[in-house]
């Protein structure tokens, strides 16, 4: 009797961590279990209608997860959705350079306007992100960086969380970095209902999107009006 109370006492200890441990990655994606969540996928940079294999991968990072988590997935184009995400937890992957997300670019606009990428062009600088002051260059097929962004429009009840990385390959190492590691991220953070952060994918002609890090909390420059 006494192994079967403590069979049954380790069995509801390990099912409450379980338990846990899924809502703390809910809460830190945004997401409620049961409900739904939007995804909005971006193009190849100039071809609409065309997504690359890489974005792809990044749409089954978040569809993997919502699984995980309990939700539904929809997806929708970038070049069709407008609105709101209204009900529903959406997740907008791909930077806005070249028409590749432009739903991406209105975000940015709208509810992150302390991000700012740069241009493009043959310098240094082309396509950079800037977060209050600092630059965090893009290095094609070395170091490549993405800024991730959680916030709720006031339209809507549920939160955006956005994911715009230099390229496909990015936004996925970012998904995928997060997904693995939002606990360590969380508690670097002063609250997961609102916030911005850089991630940084190096040695990519070695590792591909495997060797990200976390690279900075930015929200305070981030959601401040320039």
């Amino acid at each position: 009797m006494t192994s079967l109370i403590g069979g049954a006492l380790v069995w509801l200890w390990e099912r409450g961590k379980r338990r846990r441990t899924l809502w703390r990655t809910a809460r830190f994606f945004g997401m409620v279990p049961g409900e739904s969540c939007l995804i909005i996928i971006g193009n190849k940079h100039h071809v609409p209608g065309v997504a690359t294999h890489k974005e792809i991968r990044a749409l089954i990072e978040v569809a993997t997860l919502a699984s995980h988590v309990g939700c539904d997935v929809v997806t929708e184009s970038s070049d069709n959705f407008r609105g709101s995400n209204d009900t529903k937890t959406e997740f907008c992957i791909g930077g806005p350079m070249g028409d590749a997300n432009v739903r991406t670019g209105g975000h940015l606009r709208a509810h992150v306007p302390g991000v700012t990428i740069l241009p493009y062009g043959t310098g240094p600088d082309s396509v950079a992100f800037v977060v209050g002051g600092q630059r965090y260059g893009f290095d094609r097929g070395n170091v490549e960086y993405a800024v991730v962004a959680k916030f709720r429009p006031p339209e809507s009840t549920r939160p955006v969380f956005l994911v715009c990385g230099h390229t496909s390959l990015t936004n996925q190492a970012a998904i995928h970095f997060l997904k693995r590691n939002h606990r360590e991220v969380a508690a670097s953070l002063g609250t997961v209902d609102r916030f911005c952060v850089v991630i940084k994918v190096s040695d990519i002609a070695t590792y591909g999107f495997q060797r990200a890090s976390f690279e900075r909390d930015v929200t305070a420059e981030a959601f401040a009006a320039h």
